[in-house]
């Protein structure tokens, strides 16, 4: 198969809640879009349920959230309640922003499939992407 041929991966970028700090999230989405994938960057406040319309619209292989209020636990687990509601739980959900250690395993467990704190090399940001999406046909 040609590179061509193939399907992108396409990822939305998202800023769930309140948060009005958004550098990290837009260097992010520039590093997947440089990878070649096709980005939706879906600007600030947005709701759990406003991420997942755009997720679904989009026909998206991943979402990655972006969160340094401290509402994780809480915006995080909306996004994959509302996608697993939706039978939409193939979907990849990774996560960054200021995320407590300790706050990691609880996220994982209800199904954020990776988390990336400050500092993280964007190449390991798009290689995980890569790796573990799966092409929407």
């Amino acid at each position: 198969m040609s590179l061509h041929s193939r399907a992108k991966i396409r990822v939305v970028i998202a800023k769930p809640g309140l948060d009005g700090h958004d550098r990290g999230a837009k260097v992010v989405a520039r590093a997947l879009r440089d990878a070649g994938m096709e980005v939706i960057y879906t600007g600030l406040h947005q709701s759990p349920q406003d991420i997942v319309n755009i997720a679904i619209q989009e026909d998206v292989n991943a979402i990655g959230l972006s969160i340094l209020s401290g509402a994780h636990n809480v915006l995080f687990e909306k996004v994959v309640e509302l996608l697993k509601k939706n039978s939409m739980d193939d979907i990849l959900v990774f996560g960054g922003g200021i995320i407590p250690d300790e706050d990691k395993k609880n996220l994982e467990a209800m199904g954020v499939n990776a988390i990336f704190g400050p500092g993280t090399p964007l190449d390991e940001i798009v290689d995980y992407v890569e790796k573990n999406t799966k092409l929407i046909r």
